[in-house]
C-alpha cells in the first residue's frame, strides 16, 4: 500500500461516495477504482431494505387524514359557537357565582404527539434515505439514487404524501438500468403527473376540454424536453412542445379520494386530444397512451438526450466545467449502450479525466451533513415520533431525523423541496455563501461526540493524505477537542468533493 493508493482512495470516497467512514480509506487504498466498480455490482445495490407504504396507499392515507382533520375542525367550530350561545344567555345569572367561585385551573400544556401524518411519512421516507447513505460502505450507488432523484425532482410543498415514495418507486429500481425505463417510470408516476400539472390537461378537441371549456397545460411537455432529456437549446421548438403536450393528454391519476384505487395512474381517454401528432419531426399516430410511451422512447435514444446526462454527471461527480473529454466518452457509452447507465457509471470511474487531483466541486449541504455523521461515527439520524429527546446508543448521542431535516433546510436544501423543476443547483456559486451557517452544525455535531474521540485520528481517517500541513496544524492547535473536531469537517478539503 503506497500514500499515492491512499490519496487515491479518500479521492474516490469523497467524489464518488459521501465521504470515508473510520478504515475505509486503508480498506480500499489497493484498488479504489475497483471498489467504485464493485459497488456497482452489490446485489440489490440502489434498494432500500426498509418497508414502507406504495404511493398510492400515502396519497390515500393523507387524504383521508386531511378529511378527517377537517371534520374536527368543523365539530370544534360548531361547538365553540354552541358553548358562546349558552355563556351569553346564562352570563347575567352567572356573574356571582363566577365571582365567588376559586380561578379555574390554567390550561393544560399542549401534549407532544409527534409529526402528524403528513410529516410522518416524509420523515420514515428520510430515515431509510439517510440510513442508505450514512451506513453505506462506498455510497457510490447511493450518490447515483441522489442525483437522478434531483434530475427527475418533484416537490413535497406540491404533495408531501408521494415524494419519498417516488424515489423509491420510480428512481431506485433503474438507477443501473436504462434511462430509457427509468423515463417511462419517471414521467407517470403520479406524483410527476401531479406536480407539473398534467393531471388537468385536456386536450382542447378531446371531449372533456369541450364539455369543459378547458385545454392544454404544457408543464411536464416543457419540463421532459428542456430538464430530462434534450436540454436547453437541443433544437425543439415551441411546436414541439404543444404537440408533445397534446399526445401527454389523458395521463393522470384516479382521485386520493377514491378508496381503493385513489392515487394510482390512469389513463383517462375523455381528456386526451384526438389525433395524430408530430413531434421532432416524427409523426406518432393517435394510440391512446402508447402514443406517449412512443415519444418518451424516442427521446430516451435522442443523441441530445445522451449529451444532456453526460454532461449533468460529469458536472456533478468531477467539475463544474467538465473536461469535454469526459463529456465524449459519457455521451458515447450512453449511445452505445442504448442508455445503459451501470455502462455509463462505469465508464465515468475509470475515465482518466474524472480522476483529477484538483478538488473544485463543494459538497451541498445534504452530503456535506451525511458525510459528516459517516465521519464522526454512529450519528445515524433517528425518527422519534413523540419527541425531540436524544437517544444514546454505545456512548453515541444521535440526531432525531426531524433534527436532521431541520438543518438540512436551515442550510438552503430542504429535502425534496427543490426551488424549481431544475431541482437543486450543482455548482459551487450556489452553495460558497452559505458555508460559514454549517459551522454552528459542526459545533453542535462535535459537542455529542464521545469524549474519546481524537480529532488528529478522525482526520487521518476522514481525509488522509489530502489533509494540509497548515490543516493539520490547525486541527493540532485548536484550543478544545469540541473546537478541533468542528474546525476537521469546516476544512478546504473535507467540504469538496
Amino acid at each position: 500500500m503506497t500514500a499515492r493508493g491512499e490519496e487515491t482512495a479518500a479521492l474516490a470516497l469523497h467524489r464518488f461516495g459521501f465521504g470515508p467512514v473510520p478504515g475505509s480509506i486503508v480498506a480500499i487504498a489497493h484498488d479504489p477504482r475497483g471498489a467504485l466498480l464493485a459497488d456497482l455490482e452489490r446485489p440489490a445495490a440502489g434498494w432500500l431494505s426498509a418497508r414502507m407504504p406504495s404511493s398510492e396507499q400515502a396519497a390515500r392515507a393523507v387524504f383521508e387524514f386531511r378529511a378527517e382533520q377537517q371534520a374536527k375542525q368543523k365539530l370544534a367550530q360548531r361547538a365553540a359557537k354552541e358553548a358562546e350561545a349558552k355563556s351569553a344567555a346564562q352570563a347575567t345569572s352567572d356573574v356571582t357565582k363566577a365571582a365567588l367561585a376559586p380561578a379555574p385551573p390554567g390550561p393544560k400544556p399542549p401534549e407532544n404527539k409527534g409529526p402528524q401524518l403528513p410529516q410522518q411519512f416524509i420523515e420514515n421516507e428520510a430515515q431509510a434515505r439517510f440510513d442508505a447513505a450514512i451506513d453505506a460502505d462506498i455510497g457510490f450507488v447511493e450518490r447515483l439514487v441522489w442525483f437522478w432523484s434531483n434530475h427527475f425532482c418533484i416537490s413535497a410543498d406540491k404533495d408531501v404524501a408521494m415524494v419519498g415514495a417516488y424515489e423509491r418507486e420510480a428512481i431506485r429500481p433503474h438507477v443501473l438500468g436504462r434511462f430509457a425505463e427509468m423515463l417511462q417510470a419517471v414521467e407517470r408516476h403520479p406524483a410527476m403527473l401531479f406536480y407539473l400539472d398534467n393531471i388537468r390537461s385536456m386536450g382542447a378537441d378531446s371531449i372533456a376540454g369541450i364539455n369543459g371549456d378547458k385545454g392544454l397545460n404544457e408543464n411536464l411537455a416543457r419540463e421532459i424536453l428542456e430538464l430530462h432529456t434534450l436540454g436547453v437549446r437541443s433544437g425543439y421548438s415551441q411546436q414541439d412542445v404543444t404537440s408533445f403536450a397534446n399526445v401527454l393528454t389523458g395521463w393522470s391519476w384516479v382521485d386520493p379520494g377514491e378508496p381503493e384505487h385513489g392515487g394510482e395512474f390512469v389513463f383517462v381517454k375523455l381528456l386526451h386530444q384526438p389525433g395524430d401528432q408530430v413531434v421532432l419531426g416524427k409523426p406518432y399516430p393517435d394510440s391512446g397512451a402508447t402514443q406517449g410511451r412512443a415519444v418518451l422512447a424516442d427521446l430516451a435514444r435522442h443523441p441530445a438526450t445522451a449529451r444532456h446526462i453526460a454532461h449533468k454527471l460529469a458536472c456533478h461527480f468531477v467539475a463544474d466545467e467538465p473536461p469535454p473529454t469526459l463529456i465524449d466518452k459519457l455521451a458515447n457509452r450512453f449511445k452505445e449502450t442504448d442508455g445503459n447507465l451501470k455502462e455509463v457509471a462505469k465508464t465515468l470511474v475509470t475515465a482518466d479525466e474524472s480522476w483529477t487531483p484538483r478538488r473544485t466541486k463543494l459538497k451541498p449541504p445534504s452530503q456535506w451533513i451525511v458525510a459528516t455523521l459517516r465521519l464522526t461515527g454512529g450519528q445515524r439520524p433517528v425518527a422519534q415520533a413523540a419527541s425531540n429527546m436524544d437517544v444514546t446508543r454505545v456512548g453515541v448521542t444521535k440526531w432525531p431525523i426531524g433534527r436532521t431535516l431541520a438543518v438540512q433546510a436551515a442550510l438552503g436544501e430542504a429535502l425534496w423541496r427543490p426551488p424549481a423543476p431544475n431541482g437543486w443547483p450543482d455548482t459551487e456559486a450556489a452553495w460558497i455563501d452559505g458555508v460559514p451557517h454549517r459551522l454552528d452544525v459542526a459545533n453542535e455535531i462535535a459537542g455529542r461526540l464521545p469524549a474519546g474521540l481524537d480529532p488528529l485520528t478522525l482526520l487521518d481517517s476522514g481525509l488522509g493524505p489530502l489533509a494540509s500541513r497548515d490543516t493539520r496544524e490547525t486541527i493540532a492547535r485548536a484550543e478544545s477537542r469540541n473546537q478541533a473536531l468542528a474546525l476537521l469537517v469546516m476544512t478546504p478539503e473535507f467540504l469538496r468533493r
